[in-house]
């Protein structure tokens, strides 16, 4: 029997398409713009824009005292304090700039100071990942749980690579070493929102990355705790949104793979 998406996440999701009709048709046009990195580059902005405005008019008229956390317009305060909508409306830029298939839209809803619903929308595919607080997560109506490989050495990680002027490429470069001496692999996709909903899928056993934002993760995270996941930053802790960190993993995986990373230290 298929699980009945909540009014919420009805909400979460028919924006997300919608905006993600909006990038469909902007990545169609952009991959004719192959020509200078200026029109592409502007093209991108004009997309992100574009969808971010269809998201925040799309919640703001379903939820209309909520406030918002959006990776372009910033904060939009609410009159409602307990619930804000964190919201990237592309993660994957560089993908969409180079005509590469692999991007998404996240909207998370934070509660109360806790992450409570995620939705991570690959609209290429049309692939619907959702979660909610205590009711599980999907993909489509297809009930998700993280992978069950407990060897590492069978596993297949994600990761996500500091580019030109980010700091840590030495010691990224040390642990990128010690997970690819004891995983069967390592691939870096480009968008953090899909890593984790992957992750939350089985598809990867686990991931990790630093300097990323809320809006990358804040859906993410409800994915892979719903999934039967583990979520933490490098020290253990909980402290994902504030500190820009993750390892996601299943229970038996999320330790060893904790431990390269604290070896490259």
């Amino acid at each position: 029997m298929a699980q009945r998406r909540s009014a919420l996440i009805n909400v979460m999701a028919n924006a997300a398409i919608r905006a993600g009709r909006s990038l469909t048709r902007s990545f169609g046009d952009i991959e004719k713009l192959q020509v200078s990195m200026k029109g592409p580059a502007d093209y991108v902005s004009e997309a992100d824009h574009r969808s971010e405005k269809i998201l925040f008019e799309d919640l703001q008229k379903a939820r209309p005292h909520y406030g918002f956390l959006m990776e372009e317009a910033g904060v939009v305060e609410g009159t409602d304090n307990s619930n804000t909508w964190i919201i990237d409306p592309l993660d994957g830029t560089m993908n969409f700039l180079h005509g590469i298939p692999h991007f998404s839209i996240s909207i998370g809803l934070e509660r109360d100071r806790d992450l409570f619903a995620g939705v991570v929308y690959e609209p290429i595919t049309d692939q619907m990942f959702w979660a909610e607080q205590g009711k599980g997560a999907f993909l489509n109506e297809r009930r998700l749980r993280v992978s069950t490989r407990r060897d590492v050495k069978e596993c297949l990680f994600s990761t996500g690579i500091p580019f030109a002027g980010r700091e840590g490429h030495k010691s990224y470069l040390a642990q990128l070493e010690n997970v690819m001496a004891g995983a069967a692999g390592v691939r870096r996709t480009g968008s953090a929102a899909l890593d984790l909903a992957y992750v939350a899928a089985g598809r990867y056993d686990g991931w990790w990355e630093k300097g990323i934002k809320p809006w990358d993760i804040a859906a993410g995270i409800v994915l892979v705790r719903e999934a039967g996941g583990v979520i933490s930053d490098y020290s253990g802790k909980k402290e994902m949104m504030k500190k820009g960190e993750v390892i996601a993993a299943n229970v038996d995986v999320h330790k060893p793979l904790k431990r390269f990373l604290d070896d490259a230290a």
